[in-house]
């Protein structure tokens, strides 16, 4: 698999203080990476980081297959838009001007890629209304537009959906997906916002005190978030020729104490039939569908780090 971005180790240090404790992750090119983590794990640290904002007090990290040892980073930095904390914006400005601004801060030549870009945000009406009359997430997006100006192919956001209303939400969500579908650029998202992360990204990266804790798929996270019936039985081996004679191969799973993940929703008259012939008792059934944030709970305990 070919990785926009990996670290190793990555470890920063203040005074006694260690914001990142080791890190290791793999960003894979052309995915959603969801950065999972609480406030004050570390995330803004990794992203300032990669940005060349910070630097590392132990360990490396490669964008483009390029060290940041290497002179040639910042070259690779060039093809990285990102918006750490708050959209660099000016406010007195229309959403055109901001642009406009960009472009020559960059050296971009001519104007001739601002109105593709409103359009792509969703600002292309805003005419003359300056960007202080906006809502959050106008703002948000005209941020996300500034990112992209210099055309890159990795898209950093530091907590995107922070502070906006549901429609600002749906609004950035969209954008965000279709700049990864139609461009297919590879985007790393900060959040805590487990539910809207959900919604996003293909691959997760959880981080706790500075550490990754598990990277995974999305697949990966439905697999081990996904609905179940927990089943409490006498005899969990002549439960399991019981599922098996229902056509549940595959589906389940036995655990210790006597109990079974049932992965589908089997009728419970049929079940207990079942059960019967193989001289099985039911005791208890119980529903199970753990949510990202359960899982995430599950991962690092439920102490507060911030």
């Amino acid at each position: 698999m070919e990785y926009i971005l990996k670290t190793e180790g990555l470890c920063k240090q203040y005074r006694n203080f260690k914001a990142l404790n080791g890190l290791t992750m793999h960003v894979p090119k052309g995915s959603i990476y969801g950065f999972v983590g609480r406030n004050g794990a570390g995330k803004t640290t990794l992203i300032r980081m990669i940005c060349g904002l910070q630097f590392p007090s132990q360990g490396s990290f490669e964008i483009y297959g390029v060290k940041n040892s290497d002179p040639g980073i910042c070259k690779a930095r060039r093809r990285i838009g990102a918006v750490v904390e708050t959209p660099s914006i000016f406010p007195e400005m229309t959403a055109e001007e901001n642009l406009k601004h960009q472009f020559r801060l960059i050296g971009v030549p001519g104007f001739e890629g601002v109105r593709e870009l409103l359009e792509l945000v969703g600002l292309s009406d805003t005419g003359k209304k300056k960007v202080k009359d906006f809502s959050l997430g106008m703002r948000q997006r005209l941020g996300i537009a500034i990112a992209l100006s210099g055309a890159p192919d990795f898209l950093i956001l530091d907590e995107p959906v922070n502070g906006l209303d549901p429609q600002g939400i749906i609004e950035v969500r969209e954008l965000i997906l279709k700049l990864n579908r139609e461009r297919g650029i590879t985007v790393l998202i900060s959040s805590h916002i487990l539910d809207e992360l959900s919604k996003l990204a293909t691959h997760y990266g959880f981080i706790d005190k500075g550490a990754i804790v598990r990277e995974m798929s999305a697949q990966q996270l439905n697999d081990a978030c996904r609905k179940c019936v927990t089943l409490s039985v006498s005899d969990p081996a002549s439960a399991a020729n019981a599922l098996e004679a229902m056509g549940l191969h595959g589906n389940y799973t036995v655990l210790e104490d006597n109990r079974i993940d049932v992965y589908a929703q089997p009728n419970i008259t049929v079940l207990v039939h079942a059960l019967d012939k193989q001289g099985c008792e039911l005791l208890t059934v119980k529903e199970h569908d753990e949510t990202l944030e359960g899982f995430f709970i599950s991962l690092v305990g439920g102490d507060s780090h911030d």
